[in-house]
C-alpha cells in the first residue's frame, strides 16, 4: 500500500468541525490551543460556537481549516498511523498546501496559523467586494475553458483558478469578465456554468497584493525540509526544498490550483490510498472521479480514524 495524506481547502469549514476529536484526543486539544496562542484570540470557540457567517470569514476559515487538518493527524499518530513514516507524499488544495506543510514539519504550527491569517486578511483585500467573481465550469473540457477564459477576458481578468477533475473547472477574476465566460460556457455545451458565493475572485492575477504579502511573510518564517515530499499545487510534482518551497506558495496565490494533475501523479507514482485530514470528504470525492483505482479515507472525526486504521494498518 503507497499512501499519500491530502488536505482539505476552503469551503470545507463547518460549525463544529473538530470538536468531537478534541473530546476523544489530548492531541487535538492542544493543536486547537496553540492555534489560538498564535493568533491570541480564541478561533476555537468561533469553531466550536459560531456564528457560521464569522467561521466562513476567509481570514478565519483558513487557519481552522488548517487547525482540524493538524489536530486528525495528530490523533491519527496517537493512534499509530504517522504519516511522517508512512506517507510517500503530502499534497493539500490551496490553503491545505499550508495543512500538509506543517503536518509534514516544515513549518511550525504557530507560523502556520500566523501565516494563514495573514494569507486571509490579504486575500480578502487585495480586491474590493464586488469587484470580483468566481464560477465553477461543470461539462467542458480544460482546453475549451482555456479558450473561453481567453474569450472573456478583455478589459479584464478571467483564468481557470482550479481543475478540480471530473470535468469541474472554477474560473476567477473581474466580475463582468467571469460572468461573460458562464455565458459563453453556457452556449459551449457545459452542463453547469454557475457562480460561487466567494468573497474575492482568488487564485487569479487580480490577488498580485496578496502574493505579495505572502511573499513577504514567508521570508519572515523558518522553513524545513518537509518529512514527506509536497505535491505542490501550482506544479503538481514533488519539492521539498525549503526555498522553492516559499517561491510556489506564493505563485499559488494567484496561480491555478492543478488538484486533477495532481492526484493524476499520485496515482501514476503507485499511491492506492488518499487520507483525507481534516473537515468534510471533498477531497475523497474528487479522487474518486479522477483515480479509480485510488482508494479515499477521509479521517476527521474518532470515528473516521477507528476505521482508517483498519484500511491502513
Amino acid at each position: 500500500m503507497t499512501i499519500a495524506v491530502t488536505f482539505p481547502g476552503q469551503g470545507s469549514q463547518a460549525v463544529g468541525m473538530g470538536q468531537d476529536l478534541a473530546q476523544a484526543f489530548a492531541e487535538a486539544r492542544a493543536v486547537f490551543d496553540e492555534v489560538d496562542e498564535a493568533l491570541g484570540e480564541s478561533l476555537s470557540a468561533i469553531m466550536r460556537d459560531g456564528p457560521e457567517e464569522t467561521l466562513t470569514l476567509t481570514a478565519n476559515a483558513q487557519p481552522a481549516l488548517m487547525a482540524v487538518s493538524i489536530a486528525a493527524t495528530r490523533a491519527l499518530a496517537a493512534s499509530g498511523f504517522d504519516l511522517t513514516s508512512r506517507a510517500a507524499f503530502v499534497a493539500g488544495h490551496s490553503l491545505g498546501e499550508y495543512s500538509a506543510l506543517c503536518a509534514a514539519g516544515a513549518i511550525s504550527l504557530a507560523d502556520t496559523a500566523r501565516l494563514l491569517r495573514i494569507r486571509g486578511n490579504a486575500m480578502q483585500a487585495a480586491v474590493p467586494v464586488g469587484q470580483g467573481a468566481m464560477a465553477a465550469i461543470i461539462g467542458l473540457e480544460e482546453a475549451d475553458v482555456e479558450a473561453i477564459c481567453a474569450q472573456a477576458a478583455e478589459g479584464g481578468v478571467c483564468q481557470i483558478a482550479n481543475d478540480n477533475g471530473g470535468g469541474q473547472l472554477v474560473i476567477s477574476g473581474s466580475k463582468a469578465q467571469v460572468e461573460k465566460a458562464t455565458e459563453l460556457a453556457g452556449e459551449k455545451g457545459a452542463r453547469r456554468a454557475v457562480a460561487l458565493p466567494v468573497s474575492a475572485p482568488f487564485h487569479s492575477q487580480l490577488m498580485q497584493p496578496a502574493a505579495a504579502a505572502m511573499r513577504e511573510a514567508l521570508a519572515e518564517v523558518e522553513i524545513r525540509k518537509p518529512a514527506v515530499p509536497l505535491i505542490a499545487n501550482v506544479l503538481a510534482t514533488p519539492i521539498d526544498d525549503p526555498q522553492e518551497i516559499r517561491t510556489r506558495l506564493v505563485e499559488q496565490v494567484t496561480g491555478r490550483v492543478r488538484w486533477r494533475d495532481s492526484v493524476e501523479f499520485m496515482a501514476a507514482n503507485g499511491v492506492t490510498t488518499a487520507v483525507e485530514a481534516g473537515s468534510g470528504k471533498v477531497l475523497t470525492g474528487l479522487a474518486r472521479r479522477i483515480a479509480r483505482d485510488i482508494k479515499g479515507v477521509p479521517v476527521g472525526t474518532p470515528a473516521d480514524i477507528e476505521a482508517a486504521l483498519g484500511i491502513l494498518g
